[in-house]
Formats: C-alpha cells, structure tokens, sequence
C-alpha cells in the first residue's frame, strides 16, 4: 500500500490533520467521483462515498480529518497542472488552471455578453438578496421586464427564495448555485466588487445589440 502524507496543505493549527496518512485507494476514489460529477461536490458528499466504499481505514479516529487530508493530498497531486481542485459554491470541483484560461480563449467558445440592464439586475440581487422585483426596480430606478428576469432564470444565476410576507406576497430573488458556480465563489461572502459582475455570462438567446429594457406584452 502506498500512502501520501501531506504536511503544509491545511492550516498550521491543525497539524494531526496535516500529518494524516491518505491511501491511494482513497486518492483515486476522489478523483474519480469529482470527475464523474458536473456540479461541484460537497466535502459531506465525498465523506459518505468514502466510507461507503471502504476508503476510509477502519483505525481511522476522526472521519472529517481523513477527508480534509485526501482533498488536500489530491489539490496538491494537481498544483501546478492543467486543471486544478478548487472549494466552489459550497463543494469541490477541478477546473482550468488560472493562468491557463486567458489562452483558451481562442480555440474555446467564448459566452456572449448579456444586456448590461440585465447585469445590473443580477448585482443589484446578489448584493441586496432576498429582494422583491419591486425592490430591484426601486434600486434601479427603472421598471424591470419580465425578460430579464426570465433571462437570468434560464442562465440558471437566480432563482426564487420563497415569498414576502406583506400584500400580494411578491416572490423573494436569490442568486443560485449555478451563479457560484460561475463566478467562481465558495459561498456569498466571497462576492467580488459589483462591477466585478458585469462580465460574460452564458447567453440564453438574447442578442448582443437587443435593447437594455423590452417592455413586457400588454395582458390579453
């Protein structure tokens, strides 16, 4: 059996974790299950397939240590490569190399850029979530089409937070998974500079040149 010690990898407090002593077998299960799966995958998710597969040693004292040190065994196997392990939207997942993505962009598509109207309603929703379209046409100081929001759903960077309590109870907007996922952010405390936001982000069919607000057709 060959086994990997990964020392430096964790936080300096946490030595018992860093020195732990991960099996190959437990390596390759990672590897795998995060290849196998398109979303990112939580640290509990990887902890039961673990034990579930007998990739946790029955000697083992504590379950959440072993995990930490076979994902920090497995980020350190791929430092320095194409692709890299990163903790994103709450899981873990492998992704280009930072510094190798600038040079995809030209043999890889490149996402078209959505209407600057419906950036502005994503960053007004990520930084004042859970909000009402109420609310977001107040911050905006324009009134919102059905559109973009319809955009943003589809792109899969919002979805709905339930309802707020008050007349007419208007639906509550969050960012989703899918704009973690995007922007590359472990949870929401990672959020970048608003302006930050106004970059490409996967095109749902509206044209590059439609127009920043189109009005919503008049009830039949």
């Amino acid at each position: 059996m060959n086994d990997t010690q990964q020392p430096g990898l964790l936080p300096e407090d946490d030595a018992d974790v860093a020195m732990i002593e991960v099996r190959d077998f437990s390596l390759r299960l990672v590897e795998a299950l995060i290849f196998a799966r398109a979303d990112p995958l939580s640290t509990r998710a990887i902890g039961e397939v673990l034990a579930g597969q007998g990739g946790i040693p029955h000697d083992t004292a504590d379950r959440d240590a072993y995990v930490a040190a076979t994902l920090a065994a497995l980020a350190a196997q791929y430092a320095g490569r194409g692709v890299v392990l990163v903790e994103v939207a709450g899981g873990w997942q492998f992704r280009t190399a930072p510094d190798l993505a600038p040079r995809l962009t030209r043999v890889m598509p490149r996402p078209r850029r959505l209407a600057r109207s419906t950036m502005e309603t994503l960053a007004i929703i990520a930084y004042h979530q859970p909000c009402t379209r109420a609310e977001i046409e107040e911050i905006r100081g324009v009134s919102l089409s059905q559109q973009v929001l319809d955009t943003l759903l589809e792109a899969e960077l919002i979805m709905p937070l339930g309802r707020k309590e008050v007349p007419g109870r208007p639906i509550l907007w969050g960012t989703s998974s899918g704009f973690l996922r995007h922007f590359g952010l472990k949870d929401l405390g990672d959020l970048p500079r608003r302006e930050e936001l106004l970059v490409d982000v996967p095109d749902t069919g509206m044209l590059p040149d439609a127009p920043d607000e189109v009005p919503d057709p008049p009830a039949s």
